[in-house]
């Protein structure tokens, strides 16, 4: 008669266990939505040390710099390099505000509808009336003029949380620059006795090749904004290296930023020249453009990724497509920025934890 009562304590108890570990795993996931933020800052503080490192590294080691010192220059030199990219934005945009409040809205339309008529008699094709269809968008018809003074204060409220979110960053990365043990301490927490060693392993291995390939990142929007600026500026499009940036940066979303950077300088192109005749002066310049934005993605496809993938994260050029293919599809335009970084992590850790499986052996047999 006990048998019974005994097993239905236990079915009782496993059901019970089984809602409290899933009120749990609720409670976790409603606190780290909760802490996004935080999260958010952290990661971008621990992509910073990442970069960091070898220059605090090389001013310790090489320069017999203090630990403290080298971390306080590289955080400036950082710093520095954020002050010169606003400086270059904030008066461009002051600029293009400036002129936009004074833009006649009558002319474009006219400029554009006498390129709208110059490219349909030269491609031979049946012209659209531009204005037409734009007015014929929902998005359009809908728009609310009062919209406008509530975009402007979520601007001001956007920079607000900027300059808390940089603040803290900065402090993050500091620490983090400072005492390289804290990630370490952090990660350990998550071991089991007995396996400190197989975590300290896969942590700096990680941190070596994430350091590695978050650099290779720096180099490549680099070697980009110089080549756009140059295309740039031989076809004389304004603000043309504060343009070259943004395309630049647009490449470090893989395969679509490239896309919507070469929609970007086209319009850029386009909008410096309405007015101007298509045929002699504007389809040149893009063609220019075109050309010279395909070169430039030859070299970065070729040169530049092999070099800072393959040799910075250890991974088969087909094997990061798919990769990139499958975190797009799931998690859209953040997963194609975090799949590489997140699947080197896997592949690390899996090495260290899982390698008595075939395909973890195959897949990580470079690492």
């Amino acid at each position: 008669m006990s048998t019974p009562l005994l097993n239905s304590k236990s079915i009782a108890y496993g059901i019970l266990r089984a809602l409290l570990i899933i009120g749990g795993v609720f409670v976790l996931l409603w606190f780290i939505w909760k802490i996004q933020s935080v999260l958010l800052y952290i990661g971008i503080a621990a992509v910073i040390s990442l970069i960091g490192r070898p220059i605090v590294v090389f001013l310790r080691d090489r320069l017999k710099f203090h630990n403290t010192l080298a971390v306080i220059i590289t955080i400036f030199f950082i710093l520095l390099i954020l002050a010169g990219v606003t400086y270059m934005i904030i008066p461009i945009m002051l600029e293009q505000g400036e002129n936009l409040s004074r833009i006649d809205i009558e002319e474009v339309k006219g400029n554009l509808e006498v390129l709208n008529i110059e490219i349909s008699e030269y491609f031979g094709i049946k012209r659209v009336n531009i204005f037409e269809r734009i007015q014929g968008l929902e998005y359009v018809q809908n728009f609310d003029v009062e919209l406008i003074p509530q975009f402007v204060n979520g601007i001001f409220g956007t920079l607000g949380n900027i300059m808390i979110g940089l603040f803290s960053v900065i402090f993050i990365a500091f620490f983090l620059l400072k005492d390289s043990r804290l990630l370490v301490e952090g990660v350990l927490v998550f071991s089991k006795k007995g396996t400190e060693g197989q975590f300290l392993r896969a942590f700096n291995k990680i941190k070596k090749l994430l350091s590695r390939y978050f650099i290779g990142l720096v180099l490549q929007v680099f070697v980009l904004f110089i080549l756009y600026s140059i295309i740039l500026l031989i076809v004389g499009v304004e603000n043309a290296l504060i343009i070259a940036f943004f395309c630049a940066l647009l490449n470090l979303i893989p395969y679509l930023g490239p896309a919507i950077g070469s929609i970007l300088m086209m319009g850029f192109v386009i909008s410096d020249n309405l007015g101007a005749d298509f045929t002699h002066t504007i389809l040149p310049k893009l063609v220019i453009v075109a050309i010279g934005y395909s070169i430039v993605q030859l070299i970065d496809n070729f040169i530049n990724q092999p070099l800072i993938f393959g040799k910075s994260v250890k991974s088969h050029p087909l094997e990061i497509f798919i990769i990139i293919l499958i975190a797009g599809l799931l998690f859209g335009i953040i997963g194609l920025v975090l799949a590489i970084p997140t699947y080197t992590a896997l592949k690390v850790i899996s090495k260290e934890f899982l390698s008595e499986y075939k395909i973890v052996q195959k897949l990580t047999r470079n690492l």
